[in-house]
């Protein structure tokens, strides 16, 4: 077998200003609002999430913008875009690409899966069975794919959003624990309410097309350059502390069989200071981290089987959390940077 071409080291790129983070992000986020309607919040949390260098899962019924919102994010930064479809017979070399015989050298030659791009979308990954929903599990915390032994690393940036379907049991298979605990943010986009669904049919009938194209705002390296940026968010001790409280609190819940560990109490800060950048702030605020608890830590808790039976909702366990956990003072950007 010939050693494949796999993508050179991403350079070391120069990090950018959180101030300037802050205006590239939002100026993302007006442009991916020209194409999708009404999603303001979660498309903040989406790109908050891959800012601070994660994976997005949308759990949503069909037919809400999930698919579109993905693609406009990752035209508007630059990135490659490849959409897999998950079906039931989906294999892992679907994903991650195999060795193909080519006749006219003779030997066989890796051909890279749709993995190898700057933003893949799963779309409804929970349609595909559990070993090859597995696969992309290197990819997602590794940033690279082993085929028959050779380690393939992937293009950077590398991020995924992923799509389920949570209506649908038939035919679905539910995501493992270690596999959701993956996805920095779960989302739930919802519907649109009236106003915003107006809208999307008047912008319609505007466009004459179903084709929707946003403009490119950033390419992959200013992207990586911004992800480098909001690592220089100040995070306070006291706010640091609040995360991991919030995280235990989870752990000692009666309803909660596993609650978040380490990675959310981090997870919570990384996607906290990177809404903060967004927000115009280079410091994380009690706020910032209780607007995002429930994407984060909620698709990280395992019930206990009594409150799976009584219909207990994860979502609603992180906000009794956030609301019984006391978190420190709102104090001023002066004293936050002292």
């Amino acid at each position: 077998m010939t050693a494949p071409e796999t993508p050179a080291a991403a350079p070391d790129v120069d990090a950018l200003s959180t101030a300037r983070v802050g205006e590239l992000a939002r100026a993302v986020l007006d442009e991916v609002a020209t194409a999708v309607v009404g999603l303001e919040e979660p498309l903040a949390l989406a790109l908050a999430a891959i800012l601070a260098g994660g994976h997005v899962l949308f759990e949503d019924v069909p037919g809400l913008g999930k698919t579109l919102a993905a693609r406009s994010i990752a035209q508007a930064c630059g990135l490659d875009f490849r959409r897999l479809q998950c079906t039931p017979d989906l294999l892992p070399a679907d994903i991650t690409g195999s060795y193909v015989y080519a006749p006219a050298a003779g030997t066989f030659e890796f051909r890279p899966g749709p993995v190898f791009t700057g933003l893949l979308l799963a779309d409804e990954l929970n349609r595909t069975a559990p070993k090859t929903q597995s696969a992309l599990l290197e990819a997602m915390a590794e940033g690279q794919v082993t085929v028959e032994g050779t380690s393939f690393p992937l293009p950077q940036p590398f991020h995924m959003i992923a799509t389920a379907n949570p209506i649908e049991y038939e035919g679905t298979y539910a995501l493992p624990e270690a596999q959701l605990d993956r996805f920095l943010v779960r989302l739930s986009v919802g519907y649109p309410d009236r106003d915003a669904e107006e809208r999307i049919l008047t912008g319609r009938i505007a466009r004459r097309t179903e084709t929707i194209r946003v403009r490119r705002v950033i390419d992959g390296t200013q992207l990586r350059a911004m992800q480098a940026g909001v690592e220089s968010v100040h995070v306070d001790r006291d706010i640091l502390r609040y995360c991991v409280d919030l995280a235990a609190a989870t752990r000692s819940d009666p309803s909660v069989e596993v609650g978040a560990s380490p990675r959310g109490s981090q997870a919570l800060m990384l996607v906290g200071r990177a809404r903060a950048v967004i927000d115009g702030r280079d410091y994380v605020t009690p706020d910032d981290v209780k607007r995002v608890a429930v994407p984060v830590l909620a698709h990280r808790l395992s019930l206990t089987p009594g409150a799976w039976a009584a219909g207990t909702d994860p979502v609603r366990v992180v906000q009794a959390v956030v609301e019984a956990v006391p978190g420190p003072p709102s104090v001023p950007r002066s004293a936050a940077r002292a």
